[in-house]
């Protein structure tokens, strides 16, 4: 880990600390633990149990993308790759955005396949899941709204939520529409400056030909997956799977601590408290806590300390599990530093 990475790696894990202490400090530290305390152990690890579900459908959509793409790796070992790369997500800032190349190269590592191709991988992953997420966020809404008045509140998180997945889409129609234009101009740009940083060994044009020949295979290895409909259609499908595997795993963590909470309440939480993991924090951490605790509680009248408690269940078992056995993955995969 270089100077910069650790400094930004260090500012990540105080600002999540942060948050964390400001949100116990307006619930109470108090009765969080005392709910926390009172958790039925079955119902834990039934929560426990659900995000290992989770992680199995999420690594099998990987699996699937990628012998999509003419990679195929073994059942088993698709788990602890899925699994490295959730722990890549989850200790480096802004989620995703921040955690795909790692996954990428240890993806490619694992599978001898070209560094593109494990970025394609994971992050058509990411992409695909935002499908069944909106499909979701608008029923769960929609149920709502038919049972209660949608407050201020939720109307912001939901038109926020519209707005930025929107812009995501308007963004990446237009870069698969000018995709040709990028292949043959950015290179151009990218290379004389990678050169003067004295990053890379070969010289400009030699670098310049490189990207385009990167950047063409990335793009081929895209409409590979779109055009497959049948595996895009169980893509998709696993993605939901592991989306209401989330809901189910949620629900275990209130039914633990004595309480029930609307379903569809949940299919709309979830999603929108997950796009809190584009903040610059490690894996969202904090930010996602903050996000789930501020949508429950208004619209399931339970507590803020049981909302609360149930929320650091429920992050236990999909941020913390995962480091644990992606961390561990990582490390018998060979990949040192992840950040």
């Amino acid at each position: 880990m270089d100077e910069r990475s650790r400094r930004a790696f260090l500012i990540g894990v105080f600002g999540a600390i942060a948050v964390l202490a400001v949100l116990f400090f307006v619930v109470g530290a108090r009765p969080i633990l005392d709910a926390l305390l009172s958790a039925d152990p079955a119902l834990v690890a039934a929560t426990f149990g659900l995000a290992i579900c989770w992680l199995a459908a999420w690594s099998l959509m990987l699996r699937t993308v990628l012998a999509t793409l003419g990679v195929e790796v073994p059942l088993v070992k698709s788990f602890f790759v899925y699994a490295g790369a959730v722990f890549a997500n989850n200790v480096t800032p802004f989620g995703q955005a921040g955690g795909e190349p790692v996954a990428a190269l240890l993806i490619s590592r694992v599978s001898d396949s070209r560094y593109e191709t494990g970025l394609v991988g994971i992050a058509s992953v990411d992409v695909l899941n935002v499908i069944p997420s909106i499909s979701l966020v608008f029923v769960g809404v929609g149920y709502y709204a038919t049972t209660a008045a949608v407050g201020d509140r939720l109307e912001t998180a939901v038109g926020s939520a519209v707005v930025l997945l929107g812009a995501i889409t308007i963004a990446m129609v237009l870069v698969w529409r000018f995709r040709e234009t990028i292949i043959e101009r950015l290179p151009a740009i990218i290379a004389p400056r990678i050169g003067r940083l004295g990053l890379e060994r070969f010289d400009s044009e030699t670098l310049e030909d490189d990207l385009t020949d990167r950047m063409g295979r990335f793009f081929e290895n895209i409409e590979r997956i779109a055009t497959n409909r049948w595996r895009l259609g169980a893509i998709i499908g696993l993605s939901l799977c592991g989306w209401l595997f989330q809901v189910a795993a949620l629900l275990a963590a209130f039914a633990a601590l004595g309480h029930s909470v609307p379903v569809y309440v949940l299919l709309f939480a979830i999603p929108l408290a997950n796009i809190a993991g584009a903040a610059p924090l490690p894996g969202g951490l904090g930010g996602i806590e903050a996000a789930f605790v501020t949508l429950l509680v208004p619209t399931t009248g339970v507590a803020a300390s049981v909302v609360t408690a149930a929320v650091l269940l429920f992050r236990g078992a999909f941020y913390w599990l995962p480091i644990l056995i992606g961390g561990a993955s990582v490390s018998a995969f060979g990949i040192r530093t992840v950040t």
